[in-house]
């Protein structure tokens, strides 16, 4: 990890550089972030460290912190340390790669200035509250932001490494999940075994985990832990990842409690889903993945009775986006969506979506060392398919087998891929089966 770590701040150093001369600035100044109050109190919300910091560094747990860089020189990292005895200061990190960096204890931030006013024009990210005497075109300027954001979507091998590694903490918590599942444990209970395996704090996971039972699992961003089990537990879907180093991984995946239609159709989702896993290779453009993601479930859909047309015509009417209404997945890296999804080029030109898609988050063409979400989902959503009743699709619907798989909610299956020249890398599947061995 210290080589590739090297490595990798050389390739963040030279894509940098590139892009501060493209805009013209001299130097960078990075702040790791700071927590937001809560209303009213002296309590802050949970600090989630800023995404263009932790490029730099491995430090997620220290706001205030600032990095400046110039080119040729070391970079900074000026580390918050204030007086305080009502919170614990944290340490200054001892990790070998804190030799490729100048690393200096700051007490009070407001003095940091010193550390940049001498390097020319500055360009600034981060909160704009934290450089209210910087120029505005200065303070998170949206032409180097692109720049940097359009590199971000190409890991190095010290990213990849990193979320390997979340990858491999996300399938132990997954593991422990379904375990409590299968015991009878409440959405609460199965969520806190997450955690437990996977050895970290709520505030420390790169997203809420979604944790549904039955009809809960058709609501896809589902935020609530029951406390309690439901008399008849029928399916279980959890969408849950960790963070390595500030990378993240992102897994779902849905169980049904008992053999029958809806286990039969989560058993032909997986392997649409590794289909359609292996259409991560470099030159593919992710559109046409997000397309043959309906073609693909359209004739699962028909296979088991749901729909009364195949894929490709069930796609052309508009069929497969009443059960599927989301993208078939998103950039992975720094953030779980990461930036930069729909640009095509280093000036933030947008790459549309296809028509009639508008929720799918990455459009562009696929490069080696891209990680990307793959993630298709079938779902029984009672608003969409109201919709549905009401218009030209209520013919192509089999409402009795609709009637019989609503209370279980729904399926998502997700993976986090690599894509590569050749045969993709699946960091999920590997992650589950070492654990497997």
């Amino acid at each position: 990890m210290d080589q590739l770590y090297l490595d990798h701040l050389r390739t963040v150093v030279l894509r940098t550089d590139r892009s501060l001369a493209d805009t013209g600035f001299d130097a960078l100044v990075i702040q790791a972030g700071i927590p937001p109050t809560q209303f009213l109190d002296d309590q802050d919300y949970p600090f989630k460290v800023n995404p263009h910091f932790k490029a730099w560094v491995p430090i997620v747990d220290n706001p205030r912190c600032l990095l400046v860089h110039r080119p040729g020189a070391k970079p900074q990292v000026l580390f918050y340390q204030p007086n305080d005895y009502w919170h614990k200061p944290a340490d200054l990190p001892r990790e070998p790669w804190t030799d490729a960096v100048e690393l200096i204890a700051m007490a009070d931030p407001a003095k940091a200035d010193a550390a940049w006013t001498h390097l020319g024009r500055v360009a600034f990210i981060g909160p704009s509250v934290s450089f209210t005497d910087a120029p505005a075109s200065s303070v998170n300027n949206p032409d180097l932001l692109a720049r940097l954001h359009y590199d971000r979507a190409v890991k190095t091998p010290y990213e990849l490494e990193c979320m390997r590694r979340a990858s491999a903490l996300g399938a132990r918590g997954h593991r422990a999940a379904c375990a409590a599942f299968r015991a009878g444990a409440s959405e609460y209970q199965a969520h806190m075994s997450y955690l437990a395996a996977c050895t970290l704090r709520e505030e420390e996971m790169p997203y809420n985990n979604i944790v549904a039972y039955n009809e809960n699992a058709a609501v896809l961003h589902y935020q609530h832990l029951e406390r309690k089990a439901p008399d008849s537990l029928r399916s279980f879907l959890i969408d849950a990842g960790a963070q390595f180093r500030g990378y993240a991984s992102d897994i779902t995946r849905t169980y049904a409690a008992s053999p029958g239609r809806f286990a039969d159709l989560v058993d032909a989702m997986n392997r649409a889903q590794l289909q359609l896993c292996d259409e991560i290779v470099a030159g593919h453009d992710y559109r046409e993945v997000h397309l043959s993601a309906h073609r693909i479930l359209g004739d699962v859909m028909h296979e088991m009775g749901i729909i009364r047309v195949p894929g490709e015509e069930a796609l052309e009417r508009g069929v497969t986006s009443v059960f599927f209404p989301h993208g078939i997945g998103h950039l992975l890296g720094l953030q779980v969506h990461d930036v930069g999804g729909v640009m095509g080029d280093v000036k933030g030109h947008e790459r549309h979506r296809p028509e009639g898609h508008p929720y799918l988050r990455l459009t562009r063409v696929l490069e080696p060392g891209v990680v990307v979400t793959v993630e298709p989902g079938i779902y029984f959503i009672d608003s969409l398919l109201a919709a549905a009743h009401e218009n030209e699709k209520r013919a192509f619907i089999e409402w009795s087998v609709v009637d019989e798989l609503k209370p279980y909610g729904g399926i998502r299956i997700e993976d986090n891929v690599v894509a590569t020249a050749s045969k993709p890398e699946n960091m999920t599947r590997d992650a589950f089966a070492r654990l497997a061995a």
